[in-house]
């Protein structure tokens, strides 16, 4: 798990003593929390180290629908809210935006445990959640209704999780509340607000989706900002002139690295035609005028995406529809609605520019 907003370039500084001194502990305490699990008999896979792991926190109205449960909570109050989560702690609830994107990481973890047992390089899933604990055994319940393996929960209380977050290396963070979101970005971590598909599609049980936006989620706002104060010909023009510039990371990169990591596992073991890892850039720029900058970028990078779409200003609803991705990042809300209106769950990245003229709701 790498700090996904800042590049880990040679000239990172080097730990202090104290540092050292406290990684060494938290090796220490690792290797305790280990012996004592090897001596427990089970079946299940132990979560992985959090510094080993792509840690994904998810809030549990991002998994969940608690949509009527938020309105009780509104209109009542927390007590009356924590009255009835216990009075329904036995009624299943019903999957939220993000639980087909967190069914698929699981999948994606199945398989990289068949081909490498003893390796810790996979998703761990934390619940990560404001609610009070009072309210856990419905979550657990839920949780275990639909066979979903979260062993970490954080359960806050009503208190802000992000220190929680930078505690647990948090790779990406998809949230219900764009407040938090907002915070977890500004504190550096890749964070989205999720939406619900406004009609039911069938998604891959085979194979993770995620399909991306290029200017302000992979990449810097940089563009964008050329765009909202100058015009599209003075961005192409720009452009073209930096083609082989490439462009600065956006609050998404890192997550596109650790997906892309995981990939090279699969081809590594002759399973590039059936890895279960695939990833899509949909982006609004015309490929002629200003698609070259973005595939420098990525190639820069040394990241692969599996397929680049440039839509030259299109409407990307029709485009997502054809992907079905589990999950699609984008730093406009108006095109996160066009996706949701028909059928594709989207993340809203509040970062760059744009968000001075859109806020998500």
């Amino acid at each position: 798990a790498t700090d996904t907003m800042s590049g880990s370039g040679p000239e990172a500084p080097q730990p202090s003593d104290a540092e050292e001194a406290r990684l060494q502990e938290a090796e220490q305490d690792w290797a305790a929390a280990k012996a004592f699990y090897d001596n427990l008999v089970s079946k299940k896979p132990r979560p992985p180290k959090p510094q080993h792991a792509i840690t994904v926190a998810v809030s549990s109205r991002a998994l969940f629908d608690l949509v009527e449960e938020r309105r009780i909570y509104e209109e009542q109050g927390v007590e009356k809210y924590v009255e009835y989560q216990q009075n329904n702690e036995n009624v299943t609830l019903k999957p939220g935006p993000a639980f087909y994107f967190v069914k698929a990481l699981e999948h994606v973890n199945a398989r990289l445990l068949e081909l490498y047992p003893d390796d810790e390089e996979r998703f761990d899933i934390v619940l990560m959640t404001n609610n009070h604990a009072q309210v856990g055994v419905r979550l657990i319940n839920s949780i275990n209704h639909y066979g979903l393996t979260i062993e970490r929960f954080c359960m806050t209380g009503g208190k802000s999780p992000i220190g929680y977050l930078t505690a647990y290396l948090t790779n990406l963070y998809l949230s219900a509340d764009s407040e938090k979101v907002q915070e977890a970005i500004e504190a550096g971590i890749a964070s989205a607000t999720m939406f619900t598909a406004n009609k039911d599609v069938p998604y891959s049980d085979t194979q993770l989706r995620v399909a991306f936006d290029g200017d302000a989620v992979l990449f810097s706002d940089e563009s964008e900002q050329i765009v909202k104060e100058h015009g599209l010909d003075r961005f192409f023009e720009h452009e073209q002139l930096n083609e082989n510039k490439p462009l600065a990371q956006g609050p998404l990169k890192g997550f596109l690295e650790d997906l892309g990591k995981l990939q090279k596992k699969f081809y590594a073991k002759n399973e590039r035609l059936n890895c279960p890892i695939r990833t899509f850039l949909v982006t609004a720029r015309s490929a002629a005028s200003s698609g070259a900058r973005v595939l420098k970028t990525l190639r820069s990078w040394g990241l692969e995406i599996d397929e680049a779409l440039f839509l030259a200003g299109a409407p990307k609803g029709p485009i997502l529809v054809k992907i079905r991705p589990h999950i699609f990042f984008d730093d406009q809300m108006f095109h996160v609605e066009g996706a949701q209106k028909l059928g594709t769950i989207a993340a809203h990245v509040p970062y760059g520019i744009a968000q001075k003229y859109q806020k998500s709701v």
